[in-house]
């Protein structure tokens, strides 16, 4: 894809006065607004009819058809389009005309450039919105709510046919992946696909609420069921009854939390902290984790009982990196996004540089790329995005390998503490690029787990850390 065309938006003058016409021109020749002039009412409904306009500013008092004419065609042929009037004739008859036929505002003159362009602004700033909400809207209508998962590659078809199978279903779903995947795209995919989707989506973040609030939260409280419970106040799981609740970062409760949960999912209710009366609640769970569970179970940190009563439908999420032909599609819709959220005029991506994103491995996912391009367009502004516009460890990822490479001089070096340096260095990266998976780093290096989990083991590798920078 060579190039990306941002969907510019348009404003219509129509004013017959010269002198007006060419400030108003030349206020807002701008490259990113397709400009359209008329000198009469009769022309500026020609436009109308021709162009989907997205904001009109006409004058009241025009020759062969007035403002009001405009105004009232504009309304009956394009309804979206937005009509301002400005006149040097004000009557308060004319204004609650206008506003009674739909004028979105009416300006008199002589008026402030600098109102006008404010004005304008808005308005363009609103209809660009509401056209996006429009379109997502539709994409809803037409993908059944799968809009946001963006991809052709075989991995992500894969993802999306298991949200299709199970998404009509109460069965409990567990999301893994590593951060910056999309879980929660998936979560609320099934969800409004579901029989639930009258009811709004319930996520919680169980890693970014202290352990000691996240009860509460999850579960509710009485009045007086702790300091400062000064009235009783209802957890997430009632909020999703007859809905979904998404528990995004499962791996990170605590021991007691995960004994709490088990029985939630056994008895199908909830007992506030302080109350003694369970509370049923019909609710659907969709957990997600970047750890890996059976990992966790295998050493502690987890409970088996609840791993497998989550376990129900697993749907792995795959990293970028093994869906590297999904760029090409992600990059330009980031830049439609952004281009349009930030009142950029980017033209598109060279082909060289869309595929150096394709060669770089991505450990943050897809939000680590929408990030990046978000950035480039908003320091850009315009113009096309170029390989110089791409930080240093896309343009050279070598850089990164020769840092742990040494170099060999003439006093010569050990050959055994630097086989193992960089072993380390291998092995780090594999974990940075798993996400912490021992299994995935394990198959990526060529070795068994255990071997790996030995040689974490004999060099003292923190892998903890590792993992947690990755959250």
């Amino acid at each position: 894809m060579d190039k990306l065309y941002r969907m510019k938006q348009s404003l219509l003058i129509a004013e017959d006065e010269e002198i007006t016409l060419s400030l108003l021109r030349n206020v807002f020749e701008r490259p990113n607004l397709i400009l359209y002039e008329a000198r009469n009412g009769k022309e500026a409904i020609r436009i109308i009819d021709q162009h989907p306009v997205d904001v009109v500013l006409t004058d009241l008092k025009m020759p062969e058809a007035d403002g009001l004419s405009v105004l009232a065609h504009s309304r009956n042929v394009r309804p979206d389009t937005e009509v301002i009037l400005m006149t040097g004739h004000a009557t308060v008859e004319s204004a609650v005309n206008a506003m009674k036929m739909g004028a979105f505002h009416y300006i008199t003159k002589p008026f402030s450039v600098d109102e006008v362009i404010q004005l304008i602004d808005r308005v363009l700033e609103m209809t660009c919105v509401r056209k996006e909400n429009a379109n997502l809207r539709s994409m809803v209508r037409d993908n059944s709510g799968l809009e946001n998962i963006i991809g052709i590659s075989d991995s992500i078809k894969k993802v999306l046919s298991m949200v299709r199978k199970v998404a009509d279903t109460n069965s409990t779903v567990l999301l893994t992946g590593e951060s910056g995947t999309g879980k929660e795209l998936v979560a609320r995919a099934i969800h409004y696909l579901s029989p639930r989707s009258r009811q709004p989506l319930i996520p919680i973040n169980c890693s970014a609420i202290p352990s000691e609030l996240l009860e509460s939260e999850l579960f509710g409280h009485v009045k007086g069921a702790f300091t400062g419970a000064h009235t009783a106040r209802a957890g997430k799981f009632e909020a999703a009854h007859n809905s979904t609740i998404f528990l995004d970062e499962i791996g990170e409760m605590s021991h007691n939390l995960q004994a709490k949960l088990l029985r939630v999912l056994q008895e199908k209710s909830v007992t506030p902290i302080g109350g003694n009366k369970p509370i049923p609640v019909d609710t659907r769970i969709i957990a997600a984790t970047n750890k890996d569970l059976e990992e966790e179970v295998a050493e502690g940190r987890f409970r088996s009982d609840l791993f497998f009563r989550l376990n129900v439908i697993p749907i792995h999420i795959p990293p970028l990196r093994e869906r590297t032909d999904d760029i090409p599609i992600l990059v330009p819709t980031f830049i439609k996004r952004y281009d349009c959220e930030k009142s950029r005029n980017i033209d598109g991506i060279r082909k060289d540089t869309l595929e150096m994103l394709q060669r770089y491995h991505w450990p943050g996912n897809v939000r680590e790329l929408e990030n990046l391009i978000e950035q480039i367009v908003v320091i850009k502004g315009h113009g096309w995005i170029e390989v110089s516009d791409l930080p240093e460890k896309i343009r050279h990822p070598e850089k990164t390998l020769n840092t742990v490479i040494p170099v060999l001089g003439e006093n010569g070096l050990d050959i055994r503490s630097a086989t193992a340096e960089f072993e380390t260095a291998l092995i780090r990266q594999a974990l940075n690029l798993s996400g912490g998976n021992k299994n995935r780093a394990a198959a990526m290096l060529g070795l068994k787990r255990t071997t790996l989990v030995e040689m974490i083991k004999r060099k003292r590798i923190d892998d903890k850390a590792i993992r947690s920078s990755l959250s």
